[in-house]
């Protein structure tokens, strides 16, 4: 695609997603039951004992409803979609593939989420790239993610990617294991990758301030009304092959963590393909939930920053937040007038 190209591309989607959104807004004015919503929904949001930021979207009528949904969070883990939209992206190009077998090195062990540091600390591990990519969206595995971001052109090719798709609220820049050091107020130089430890602290007025500056930092974050808008390109498989697409929806399917978040109190049996984040003051889940009765489906994202509370007590709003969407939209499936 030529950079003429590129650029009408952008402009085109940033106008169509400008016109979605001028409409929404209008349905929105005209139906007081959408309005009651979105209220109850900051209501819920003052709860987290922090920020809380959410956008849902009803996928089949183009309803939404949003609290903070244009300011930015820190997406944790919840950054691992985007990073899986660049990969597939070269892999339907023909740049990586599927069953391309990568060799772990040592280095490529990190600490945080999932299994393979702990597991593996001796050379000779080698997976292919569907594998990591399964690792790193399943079980939110650090070192799987940092190896497929490489894979992917690092940080600026996935944001690059998303500006592509008219997504320009999205922001990857660093691996796992720099936003794990900049958060404890350390260096990617203080983690011992022989050792599978960092090799100082800092103590605890250190860390706040450590902790105060990450929150703050735009780089790594989105915007609800962003994640949502990518989920929703996700779900129509309008950004990557069907057979891409499907696959990602899928993992995202089985996603291991985060039962009591955007799932914590959603029927038995109700299916969410998700992706949860987690660090510090940050608790997050994003994804897709499938309604009953044919009544469609709402990507919804739900982000909290600068929480004090305790992980469970931030589970529970997102988790009330999700089935306040779920609710609405089960028994409100058609946009009502005064």
């Amino acid at each position: 695609m030529t950079r003429t190209m590129q650029k009408f591309s952008c402009g085109a989607a940033f106008l169509l997603t400008l016109f979605s959104l001028c409409v929404a807004s209008l349905a929105q004015a005209s139906d007081p039951n959408l309005q009651r919503l979105e209220r109850e929904m900051a209501r819920l949001a003052k709860t987290s004992g922090g920020i809380t930021g959410v956008t849902a979207l009803h996928l089949e009528t183009g309803r939404r409803v949003s609290v903070n949904g244009n300011e930015r969070f820190p997406m944790a883990s919840s950054y691992k979609i985007p990073i899986a939209v660049q990969l597939l992206t070269l892999v339907d190009q023909g740049k990586v593939r599927l069953n391309q077998i990568i060799e772990l090195k040592t280095e490529d062990l990190h600490p945080g989420s999932g299994t393979l540091t702990s597991l593996f600390k001796q050379p000779g591990v080698a997976l292919s790239v569907r594998n990591l990519m399964e690792l790193m969206l399943l079980i939110s595995d650090n070192s799987a993610t940092d190896v497929c971001l490489r894979l992917a052109g690092g940080g600026e090719a996935v944001t690059a990617r998303m500006k592509e798709l008219g997504i320009t609220n999205i922001t990857v820049s660093r691996p796992t294991i720099g936003m794990i050091s900049d958060w404890l107020g350390l260096t990617e130089s203080d983690w011992s990758a022989s050792e599978f430890k960092y090799k100082r602290t800092l103590n605890d007025e250190e860390r706040k301030a450590a902790a105060k500056k990450f929150d703050a930092d735009v780089r790594d974050t989105a915007t609800p009304e962003a994640m949502t808008a990518l989920l929703e390109k996700i779900y129509r498989k309008s950004l990557l092959k069907p057979e891409s697409a499907e696959l990602l929806i899928d993992i995202m399917r089985r996603c291991q963590t985060g039962d009591a978040r955007l799932k914590g109190i959603l029927p038995v049996g109700t299916e969410v393909a998700h992706k949860t984040g987690t660090i510090g003051g940050t608790t997050n889940d994003v994804g897709i939930i499938t309604l009953p009765n044919n009544a469609g489906h709402v990507a919804i994202s739900v982000f909290i920053k600068s929480s004090e509370k305790e992980t469970a007590q931030r589970e529970r709003v997102i988790a009330e937040l999700a089935r306040a969407a779920h609710d609405f939209f089960l028994f409100h499936p058609t946009a009502t007038g005064h």
